[in-house]
C-alpha cells in the first residue's frame, strides 16, 4: 500500500472516531441545550471526510474482496439514546434521491446518525486490525451506498431545525 493510500485512510481514521466520540457525548446527554448545532457540526466534519471519500479515485481490493470481520457491534443503544433526545425533533421528510426517486420518505435523525455511525464502525475495525486499505475500501463503498446519503439528509435536516430556532423568532411588541 503506498504512502498515499497510508495516509489517506490515517486521515479518515480519524474522522471516523471524531464522530463516533462526538456523537457518543451527545447521545449521553453532553451538549445540553445545543444539541443541535453540534450534531451539526460533527455530521459536517464527517461529510467532509466523506466528499474526500467520493473525489478521489477508486479504491480496489486485492482480489476484489473485503477480509471477512466479527460480527460489528450493536448501535441500537446509541439509536435509543439518540431517539429519546431528539424525540421532538426525529421524525422529518426527506427525497430519498433527487434524480431518480423524488417521492417524499419518512426519516428519524437517530436513524440516520446511527447508521453513518455503523458504516465508520466497520471502517474503523479493518483500520484497527491492520488493514488500512480495506477500510479506505469500506469507507468508500458506504458513502456512495448509504452513509454518505443518511449525512447528507442528517445535516439538511439539522440546518433546517438550527435555523428554525434561530430564524422563528417572536416578534417583539413595541409600545407606544
Amino acid at each position: 500500500m503506498s504512502d498515499e493510500w497510508s495516509a489517506f485512510a490515517d486521515r479518515i481514521a480519524v474522522h471516523a472516531q471524531n464522530y463516533l466520540d462526538g456523537l457518543s457525548r451527545l447521545a449521553g446527554g453532553e451538549g445540553g441545550n445545543a444539541v443541535l448545532p453540534l450534531l451539526l457540526v460533527e455530521v459536517a466534519q464527517v461529510s467532509s471526510a466523506g466528499a474526500q471519500l467520493g473525489a478521489s479515485q477508486d479504491v480496489i481490493l486485492s482480489g476484489n474482496w473485503e477480509p471477512h470481520l466479527s460480527e460489528d457491534p450493536d448501535v441500537d443503544p446509541l439509536r435509543t439514546a439518540l431517539a429519546e433526545r431528539l424525540s421532538p425533533v426525529d421524525d422529518y421528510a426527506e427525497v430519498f434521491d433527487p434524480y431518480k426517486d423524488t417521492a417524499v420518505t419518512p426519516y428519524r435523525l437517530s436513524d440516520d446518525l446511527t447508521a453513518v455511525a455503523a458504516d465508520l464502525i466497520h471502517g474503523l475495525r479493518h483500520y484497527q486490525a491492520g488493514r488500512p486499505l480495506e477500510a479506505l475500501w469500506w469507507w468508500q463503498y458506504s458513502y456512495f451506498n448509504t452513509w454518505g446519503n443518511h449525512a447528507g439528509a442528517a445535516m439538511r435536516a439539522l440546518q433546517a431545525l438550527v435555523a428554525h430556532t434561530r430564524l422563528d423568532v417572536a416578534e417583539e411588541r413595541t409600545t407606544v
